[in-house]
């Protein structure tokens, strides 16, 4: 694919990156002169000095043959007007903009088309908006009993990251001999030791402090986990820290969604019936959560205060979400949390690198909201068969779900036949037709209108989809 990046921050820098790793042709642009020889200093690809939101610039990016389009400014207007411009020479573009501002945001994937003809909302294909990424990836977790990452697929499975525990069952075990352990059907995606995140094999063997990512029925996590040294956590009370719009996301999703771990919280109304707090030192902001919420605890306090902490019993509850815009001060408040003696936490962080910090000193699970972004822009490049894409870890694996189509060369052969050590794996499918996902075996049939679920590496990813998907 030929994809245009216009805006070489953070979040344009790592979608590139991304996107050169999976043998993508990019063009990078931006005005600024010391992110643009930033950028061309680090990155394969061609990089222009100039403002994105002019359509000759575009067009001498190459804008005409391109792709996709994705606008990730610090300007929510340049990014809109720049896809609506483009929208308007070039409409078959797919066009994504980043958009901080929760006034313009709207759900466009969700957004229903009666006429085939008719143009996306404002010429954009996908708005992504970060607040709203990052609270989903929160909730995502806090529904799971704050395990680390959880990815859910269908109504069944879940792939789960867990680590293994000293005097574990599985320490000092290959791969190939879990079958021994355990009759229940799982499938481990990935092991993350020494630092380093890779696709196993049979012969790989689980070391203690390793991290593997298992893949398995949401009834045989708890007993997994048992083998892995841990147990599942129940969660009966929770505090957000942070009543701004993230914070107001998560609570909001967390009141109103019907979920396993929430439905013995709150009752057909949606009122809590356990306890169920939101803090923090902003009275305007907590005046607002007070009168969204009846009946949910709001509290205008200084969280780090021993005393307010005390005489409220935060520190008896059992899981904390700090959800502020400062990063820095999530984690430090989730580790505080930690000491007194909370048993899980999240914490919002701005990088994977941040979320590899919160990780060591004992934070469950860390969101990156940068990460997050690129993880949904991805997600919308790979092209209509792929439905899905989670980056695992420092981005050197990727998770991608994608629907075999009639062209696909792997149509007829069975897993074994088709396998390519090193380079990925199946993890489960949903045969066309069949409402149920299933954790295929080497004899599995490929057809067409399969759903797949495979992890591939980064260098591998291109090549991986154009053999499932037959993606250009």
């Amino acid at each position: 694919m030929k994809i245009v990046i216009v805006g070489a921050g953070f979040t344009g820098i790592q979608l590139a990156k991304r996107l050169i790793n999976g043998k993508n042709d990019v063009v990078l642009i931006d005005n600024d002169d010391e992110v643009v020889r930033h950028a061309s200093n680090s990155l394969d690809c061609d990089v222009i000095q100039d403002a994105g939101n002019n359509l000759e610039t575009l067009e001498k990016a190459g804008i005409k043959d391109a792709d996709a389009l994705v606008c990730v400014t610090a300007s929510d207007e340049i990014n809109m007007i720049t896809c609506s411009l483009v929208d308007a020479v070039y409409p078959e573009v797919l066009k994504i903009a980043r958009v901080r501002n929760y006034a313009y945001y709207v759900d466009t994937a969700s957004v229903e088309k009666d006429e085939k003809n008719v143009r996306p909302l404002y010429g954009i294909d996908f708005m992504v908006h970060p607040d709203v990424e990052a609270a989903e990836a929160i909730v995502n977790a806090a529904k799971h009993g704050a395990i680390a990452d959880v990815m859910p697929f269908g109504n069944e499975y879940e792939l789960v990251r867990v680590a293994i525990e000293k005097g574990s069952r599985l320490e000092g075990q290959q791969l190939m001999s879990i079958r021994k352990i355990t009759d229940r059907p799982v499938i481990v995606a990935y092991v993350e030791h020494g630092g380093e995140t890779s696709l196993p094999s049979g012969d790989t063997v689980i070391c203690e402090d390793d991290c593997i990512g298992v893949l398995m029925l949401k009834q045989d996590i708890p007993e997994f986990l048992k083998l892995c040294g841990t147990k599942l956590k129940k969660i009966k009370k929770i505090a957000i820290v942070g009543a701004g719009r993230i914070g107001l996301i998560v609570a909001e999703k967390l009141i109103h969604r019907k979920s396993n771990l929430l439905t013995r919280l709150f009752n057909k109304n949606g009122i809590p019936t356990q306890e169920f707090v939101i803090i923090d030192s902003d009275e305007e902001k907590t005046k607002y959560a007070e009168e969204k919420f009846s009946g949910v605890k709001v509290f205008c306090a200084d969280v780090t205060e021993e005393g307010f902490i005390e005489e409220e019993g935060i520190d008896k509850y059992d899981l904390v979400i700090c959800a502020t815009h400062n990063h820095e001060m999530n984690i430090v408040t989730a580790a505080y949390f930690e000491s007194l003696g909370v048993p899980n936490s999240i914490a919002l962080v701005g990088n994977n690198a941040f979320g590899e910090v919160a990780r060591r000193i004992g934070i469950e699970v860390a969101v990156p909201i940068r990460d997050t972004v690129v993880d949904s822009i991805m997600s919308h490049l790979k092209g209509k068969a792929v439905t899905g894409v989670h980056t695992v870890n420092d981005g050197s694996l990727e998770i991608v779900e994608v629907t075999v189509n009639d062209d696909s060369p792997v149509i007829g052969h069975t897993l074994r036949d088709i396998a390519e050590s090193g380079k990925f794996l199946v993890l489960m499918m949903q045969k066309h037709g069949d409402d149920e996902y299933i954790i295929p075996i080497g004899s599995t049939i490929m057809e067409s209108g399969d759903e797949v679920v495979m992890i591939t590496t980064a260098e591998a990813n291109g090549h991986v989809l154009k053999k499932f998907g037959n993606i250009d």
